[in-house]
């Protein structure tokens, strides 16, 4: 590695060290369902967020429920406090597209329709929103 890389490395390595967030790799389920689910807690309370995850009726809510309470269980463990109701909220979610997998599938008169098995990344952050209001 170069220096000029090395350090922009570490840059990047120090500035993530005052983030808080949870990453989930390659998720079985098209990026359009996920988006759903991430739009309905985008910028919401994290235990609120938690509340309406666990009621929701879409199957990709189970996955960003246990997302988001890994990323609180993040913070509590940077900070070393427990993070009390109405502290944490969502700062920001991101749903990328993962890798996809191709498929053929028997057609009439001998042809082969192509299926697309798509999967995603998700990213959660949270903050305090205390924190924020200091920063600007």
């Amino acid at each position: 590695m170069g220096a000029r890389k090395k350090i922009s490395a570490e840059a990047i390595k120090e500035a993530k060290k005052s983030l808080y967030y949870a990453k989930l790799n390659d998720v079985p389920t098209s990026p359009r369902k996920m988006r759903l689910v991430a739009d309905m807690i985008r910028g919401m309370e994290a235990y609120r967020a938690l509340s309406v995850l666990r009621y929701s009726t879409k199957d990709a809510s189970n996955r960003l429920e246990k997302l988001l309470r890994s990323a609180i269980a993040n913070w509590e463990q940077k900070n070393d406090k427990k993070a009390d109701n109405g502290e944490l909220y969502i700062s920001a979610i991101y749903v990328d597209s993962a890798k996809m997998l191709k498929r053929l599938r028997p057609a009439p008169q001998g042809r082969g329709y192509r299926i697309r098995k798509r999967s995603n990344h998700v990213t959660l952050f949270v903050d305090t929103k205390n924190s924020n209001d200091n920063q600007n």
